[in-house]
This record gives C-alpha cells, structure tokens and sequence, in this order.
C-alpha cells in the first residue's frame, strides 16, 4: 500500500521537493566576490577560487596558455556544501578562500563574478544580477567601472545590497591601463549619476605602513565588536587612508584610525555608511583579506589570520555579516523582520496612512540617510506626514521590540 501511495504520489512528492529547494534557493544570503577588475592582475590574487590560470590582464582579460593569471569561475569548488566547521582555507585556491570559506561557515553561499559576465542590476537575463545578492565585495578593482556599471551599483545599494569597498595605496596600477584602485573607487563615488559624492568619503592618494591600534570605543557597533568577534588593530602594508566628507552624507562613521590622529575626518584606515536602504564599508588595503594561499604564480602573505593577531579576520567577517543583515549598524538592534504592517497610499503626495500592530519607533530617512522623522507612535492607524518633503524615494524604518522592517516610501 505504501508503495503504491509512493507511485501515485511521485510527482507531487518532486513538486514539494524543487519547490523547498527554490524558497531555500531564494532565502538564502548570496555573498559575491568580483574578479572583471583586474583582480589577479600582476602579483594579486583577489579572488575566492579558481580552477584554471591562463587570463592575461593587457590591461584587460584575455585567454592565455596555462600557468598565467587566476580565471575565476561563478562557483568554487569543490561545492561548498561539503564544507564543515573544521574546513580548512586551502580547500579552494585563491587568496581569498579563508574569507570565503568562513563566509560559507556562517550560513552564507558564495559567489564570484567571472571577468567575462556583465556587471546589470534589474536585468532578468542575467543569472548573476546584482539583486540576487545582499552583499557585493570588490577587493582592488584595477579597471574603471563603466557608466552602466556604476549605475548598477548605486542601484544596488539603494535598493538594499551591501557594497564592501577595498582599495590598495596610491600608484598601484596592476594591469598597466593608468588607473589604481583608490583613482578607481573615486571615480565611481563622485562620478556614477545617480548620487554623486553620496557615500560621505573618498580614498586618499597615499601609500602607508603601520599597525594601529588606534580605534574608538564603540561597545555596541557591529564592526568592531560584532559576531566575529572585538577588533583592536590593523595592520597596513603599503595602503591608504580615507577623508570622510560628513555634508555629503551624515550617517559615515571612522572606526579606526591611523596611530596618534585623532577621531575626525582624515587619516581614516576604516569606514562605513548607510546609502538609501542600503550599506557600503570600506577598508584602504588589500593586504588584509590576503592569506596568503592562492595562484601558485604569486607571491602572497597571509594578512587575514596572521597580521594583526588575527583582528583582520575579525574586522572582515563582522563587515560583511553587518553588509549581509541590512539595517542597524550596532549589535543591539538585530536585523529581523517584524509582524506585517499596513502602509497606504504608496505612492502618495505626501501623506501616508499606515496601521501598526504595537507601539513602534518611526524613522524616516532619504536616499543620503539623512533622517526627516523620527517618531514613537502607537498601535493603530497613524499618519505620517511627508508633505513637506521634496518629491522622490524615501526609507521607512519601523523598529517593534528591537525588530526592524524596512518600507519605500514614494512621495509624487
């Protein structure tokens, strides 16, 4: 009888199965890593995994013979369903592979973008899209972005993705096409048409070595004291430092400085902002994320878990699970979902009716994260009044009992 309920039922049983693949499939948080940059160009090897090494970087991709640059594939292998809590980094090959398999470790999937796949946000023909992920990590691009591209990014952001920034020092074209990193990741700040200069910092043109200690004290931010664990030194090895610009964007934040600077604007090693619903982070060297195993054609060092005592293992990992959550930048908010409001009419000229179900925190920011409201309002109907407010997108943030949802709001 069971077998015969087995037979009759088959196709309903495969049905159920794809169907919880897919929501898993869905749910799941996507971490990419880019390799169309120029990643493993000259002696880098900024990638998560390769199978095959014949790219040449002239300055841009072109297949080769073997033995030459890291040809990154979307996937690495082997799968990373295989990986345990006891895998070790070399189970891939590239100098990224401890940050990518600890990513795997905390529940994430990984990714790469292979230098031959466009770079689109909001095209369906495109499987690797940037809004199939929740966070995207570009580790010394040595390439401009293209005007598409940048787009695509900003889009990114504002619609919720997490952009990781990572810059190298001053004069460090890889490729030979006259642009370095920190020239790369300005362009693309103040000059992408869609928010210039909206991240609230640029890269400066310097080239530094240090180990600083010089941090702030911050119990309750994610970067320094987040799940990974507490940050208390860096080390850079030829990188630079950031200028934050705080008009541009309120919400940017130093968290480490170089030694004996003060806690302002300048000689900033590490720094985050929120961008519309999004979030970027940056960091001014690539030496960090290297540990140092990889294309067997370079010479590498492993700054991820030796320099630094470790901390570099620390500041990365609490990056990208702050990038990958959305929301808060501070451990005591944790970023979940809260039970379903009711928000009407959306669009609207500027009067908003929305039905809560407890008493909440309102805060309404715009795309700079500037905050225009900022309310506790109890349950039931309440109103919230953009009427002044210039017509454009905005973000409903609701906190319920330290849970968080997040709402567009379009004022006509």
């Amino acid at each position: 009888m069971y077998i015969r309920w087995m037979q009759k039922n088959s196709l309903l049983l495969l049905f159920l199965f794809c169907s919880i693949l897919k929501i898993f499939s869905q749910s799941a948080v996507k971490i990419l890593f880019d390799a169309r940059k120029a990643e493993t160009a000259g002696n880098a090897d900024w990638i998560v995994d390769a199978d095959q090494w014949n790219l040449l970087w002239n300055p841009n991709a072109t297949l080769a013979a073997a033995n030459n640059e890291a040809n990154a594939q979307r996937f690495p292998t082997p799968a990373q369903s295989l990986i345990t809590a006891s895998t070790p980094e070399t189970f891939w090959t590239g100098s990224l592979s401890n940050w990518g398999i600890d990513c795997v470790k905390k529940g994430y999937q990984v990714e790469t973008l292979p230098y031959n796949v466009p770079l689109t946000y909001g095209s369906s023909s495109n499987p690797q899209d940037l809004s199939n992920y929740k966070v995207y990590i570009v580790d010394e691009p040595n390439i401009l972005f293209t005007a598409v591209e940048k787009i695509a990014m900003m889009q990114f952001i504002q619609n919720g993705g997490g952009l990781f920034l990572i810059s190298d020092h001053t004069i460090s074209d890889r490729n030979g096409d006259g642009n370095d990193s920190p020239v790369i990741w300005n362009d693309f700040i103040s000059n992408n048409s869609i928010l210039n200069n909206g991240l609230g910092f640029n890269f400066d043109l310097m080239n530094i070595s240090q180990t600083s200690t010089n941090v702030i004290t911050a119990p309750t931010d994610s970067i320094l004291n987040g799940p990974a664990g507490n940050v208390m030194q860096v080390k850079w090895s030829n990188g630079t430092t950031m200028s934050l610009i705080p008009s541009q964007n309120p919400s940017v934040k130093g968290v480490i400085y170089t030694n004996g600077s003060t806690h302002g604007n300048t000689n900033v090693m590490c720094a985050y902002a929120r961008v519309g619903a999004g979030k970027v982070a940056a960091i001014g060297d690539s030496s960090p994320p290297d540990d140092g195993t990889g294309d067997p054609n370079d010479v590498l060092y492993n700054g991820y878990t030796l320099d630094a005592a470790g901390n570099h293992q620390k500041l990365l990992m609490n990056i990208t699970i702050w990038l990958a959550l959305g929301g808060s930048s501070t451990t005591n908010i944790p970023e979940l979902t809260v039970a379903p409001t009711r928000l009407f009419p959306n669009p609207s000229s500027g009067l908003f009716n929305i039905n809560l179900n407890s008493s909440s925190q309102i805060i309404v920011t715009n795309i700079m994260g500037e905050e225009l409201l900022n309310l506790f309002l109890t349950s039931g109907k309440q109103n919230i009044d953009l009427q002044n407010a210039a017509k454009g997108l905005y973000f409903l943030r609701i906190i319920q009992d330290k849970k968080k949802e997040v709402i567009k709001l379009i004022k006509e």
